[in-house]
Order: structure tokens, then sequence, then C-alpha cells
């Protein structure tokens, strides 16, 4: 642990740059992942029809490897940071698709009779009372998104894009281990740091809406 610390000191200039660049790219995946995941979620949780392939084909893509992925993607995007980001864009759409449907397909029916009842149209339904309720469900998806996106940007550096995966491949080719450890510090680190932030945020959405749920 000693050795981690001091070299993460002496090559602090090094790290920094590389936690920015990482930061930048898995913010910008999670931007995206997350815009796409909850307006496809609303999509489909308005046309059930198409809920299943869509949902099986997000399924497919999961089960990609990362590294054939991102070979895939290079001769089209070509490498560098680019590439990275729309590789971590398609894997963060499934747990924010799937929670965003979920979430917005159980919401209580008696509460939409209700506002039904009351006049309410399509648009305040959506907006006023299923969006808000399905929040904290949305909110979890979203937390395991932003966690698995940071842990795999780790992986972009194999194909030239920056961030902390640059320190691991570099410790990797070098055989300096301890450099590899302290990049894989950093990202757990920054995952870890992002997950209690949204965790607390989710806590504030439950106590928000009364509902009783876990980290």
């Amino acid at each position: 642990m000693m050795q981690i610390i001091q070299i993460l000191w002496e090559r602090r200039v090094f790290f920094v740059t590389c936690l920015l660049e990482h930061i930048r790219i898995s913010l910008t995946a999670v931007v995206c992942a997350g815009v796409l995941g909850i307006l496809l979620g609303v999509f489909i949780s308005g046309h059930k029809k198409l809920a299943g392939a869509v949902l099986g084909v997000v399924n497919v893509i999961y089960t990609i490897p990362s590294i054939s992925l991102l070979g895939f993607l290079i001769p089209f995007t070509g490498i560098g940071n680019k590439t990275a980001i729309i590789a971590l864009t398609v894997y963060g759409l499934l747990p924010i698709v799937r929670n965003t449907y979920t979430g917005l397909t159980n919401v209580d029916a008696g509460i939409l009779e209700v506002a039904e009842g009351l006049g309410s149209d399509g648009r305040q339904m959506m907006f006023r009372i299923r969006f808000p309720l399905a929040l904290p469900v949305i909110i979890s998806g979203f937390r395991n998104m932003v966690v698995m996106i940071i842990a795999m940007g780790g992986i972009a550096s194999f194909i030239g894009a920056g961030g902390l995966g640059a320190a691991i491949y570099r410790g990797i080719t070098t055989y300096n281990m301890t450099l590899t450890a302290a990049g894989s510090v950093l990202i757990a680190l920054l995952a870890l740091l992002s997950d209690w932030l949204l965790a607390r945020a989710q806590k504030m959405v439950n106590r928000r809406y009364g509902i009783e749920q876990g980290d």
C-alpha cells in the first residue's frame, strides 16, 4: 500500500491528468447513455409490444465482450476517446433502459385511475405522476450505469483513449505492478465516490415519496 501511495505522489501530475480525462470520458458517456436510455425507456413504456424486442436487443449487446465491441467500432470511428465514449454509452444503456421501463410500468394503477379521473392528459400523467413515482427505480439503474461505465473506462486505453486505464496499460506493458495497482485503485475510488453521491440522491428521492429502499 505504501508503494501505491508513493507512486501516486511521485507521479501526481500524470495521475491527475489521467483522472481528469477519465472523469471527462465517463461523464460524457453517462450523459449520453442517461439521456438515450431514459428516452428509450419512456418510449417502450408507452409501446409495450416493442418492449420485449428492444430490451432483448439491449441485452444481447450487453453480452458482447467489451474488447470485441471496441475492436468492432475501430474501423468506423477510429481509435481514441470517441470510440471509447460510444462503446461505454452502448454498455450503459441496459440498466437505465430496463429500470426506466420497469419504474414507469409499475406505477400503482389506482393512482393513475384517480389522475385520469381528474382530467389529466397523457403528458401530465407522464411528467407529473408516472415519472416522479418511477424516479427511485430510475436512479437505481442510473447508479449501476455510472459505476459500470467508470469501471469499464479503464479498458478504453487499449484503443488509444485516455483516462486512468493509461496507467494500468503502461503498468502492464512495463511490468510495473505498482503503477497498474495505483490506476486500478483510483478507478475503484472514483466509482465508489460516484455511487455514494448517487446513493444520497436516491435516499432524498425515496424520502420525498415515502419509499423505504436500501442502498
